[in-house]
């Protein structure tokens, strides 16, 4: 399943173990990210969670090779919960989120940090929002949390650009925490989660609900938008290029699209 899960003094780690697809999430992935997420929300001995990714990447976001077979095989096979279900068991978490970035995060893999209580980075990590390079729209309610979290104009660049976003950048902007040395990158994440995870329960899942609460009607709406835009753009031609391209290993060209696109 891709999905590494250990537990220690009421900190549940969840390590995204892809490392040969950069920790892409295929639907099987989501599943049980979705799943790990689900139980460790009802299991009254984890605190805090953390999430991170094995080896070079962070998570390379969702798997374009199964997206692009998604796009054009109305025969694929979709996962229980995929992307939209992960998306509501992070917006619904209840409990500490920490996320420690160890590597590149591409897509989900940046925009989950949306939904992190204490993000850490490492100095070599980088993320990026590809959306326009895909031809699609933003996604995981990133248009309405990333602008909270970075400000309007940092945001704009990030989701707009589909450019690499540095973590000294990330770190100034407000999207991380605390930058670390990739070697102190999971002890110091781990660290600052058991600090948490020695406080009450109870007492941590009322501050979040309070943090939160506010939130989630604007998260809600952002998400309808977003995800009606992406069914609109996703199979079109930016898109199909933009898979295209990735499949057969080039740079998409987009400037032969047909008027608008």
């Amino acid at each position: 399943m891709g999905l590494l899960i250990a537990d220690d003094a009421r900190v549940r780690t969840l390590t995204l173990d892809r490392p040969d697809a950069l920790n892409a999430f295929n639907e099987a992935l989501y599943d049980a990210t979705t799943e790990a997420l689900l139980d460790a929300a009802a299991d009254p001995t984890v605190a805090v969670v953390v999430l991170t990714g094995n080896g070079r990447a962070f998570s390379a976001g969702t798997d374009l090779l199964e997206m692009h077979r998604m796009a054009t095989d109305p025969a694929f096979q979709r996962g229980k919960h995929g992307f939209l279900g992960l998306v509501d068991a992070l917006a619904a978490f209840p409990k500490p989120l920490v996320c420690a970035v160890n590597g590149v995060g591409l897509g989900i893999g940046a925009t989950v940090l949306g939904f992190a209580d204490l993000a850490f980075m490492s100095t070599t990590a980088r993320l990026k929002c590809p959306f326009t390079s895909l031809g699609v729209a933003p996604e995981a309610a990133s248009s309405y949390l990333l602008p909270r979290l970075m400000g309007r104009q940092n945001a704009a660049w990030m989701l707009l650009s589909a450019e690499w976003i540095g973590a000294q950048e990330a770190l100034e902007s407000g999207l991380v925490w605390k930058v670390c040395e990739p070697d102190d990158l999971l002890p110091t994440a781990r660290r600052y989660a058991e600090t948490l995870a020695s406080r009450p329960i109870s007492s941590l899942v009322a501050v979040k609900e309070t943090m939160t609460a506010p939130l989630r009607a604007e998260i809600a709406a952002a998400r309808e938008r977003e995800n009606a835009c992406f069914a609109e753009l996703m199979g079109g031609p930016a898109n199909l290029e933009a898979l295209s391209a990735f499949a057969e290993g080039r740079e998409p060209d987009f400037t032969g699209l047909p008027a608008g696109w």
